[in-house]
């Protein structure tokens, strides 16, 4: 499987009234680090033609990452997708070392100009899974 990487700095418009990356900061931090790995390693034919949509985000919190702190976010796709879905893993690690925010996420992939379902095949599916 492919492993994709990039960093995130919490600015202060990320941070709630506890002090910390607020809930709705994680959930952008997740689309757009799988958004980056589908623009890095999908062939320009597939990015023109399709779309990917959420259907489900499953998270879990494990520790808070403060104004000026970083993490690296780690996305992956474990396995083959089932018919318009497939899962992704994400991890965000501090400099720590230690996780901050897991989770996985559903992704169903349109067609790009009629916003049907479609069928992930597996030319689609393979730069994930290589």
């Amino acid at each position: 499987m492919t492993r994709f990487t990039r960093p995130f700095t919490a600015q202060p418009a990320d941070i709630d009234e506890l002090g910390h990356v607020n809930n709705a900061v994680w959930v952008r931090w997740i689309q757009d680090i799988a958004v980056a790995h589908w623009q890095a390693v999908a062939s320009p034919e597939h990015i023109a033609a399709y779309i990917w949509v959420v259907t489900r985000h499953e998270i879990d919190y494990r520790g808070n990452v403060r104004v000026g702190d970083s993490v690296v976010g780690e996305t992956w796709v474990p396995g083959k997708p089932y018919g318009a879905r497939f899962d992704r893993h994400v991890r965000f690690t501090g400099v720590d070392g230690k996780v901050k925010v897991e989770a996985v996420t559903t992704w169903a992939l349109l067609d790009r100009v009629t916003g049907r379902l479609l069928r992930v095949r597996d030319e689609i599916a393979a730069p994930f899974l290589s």
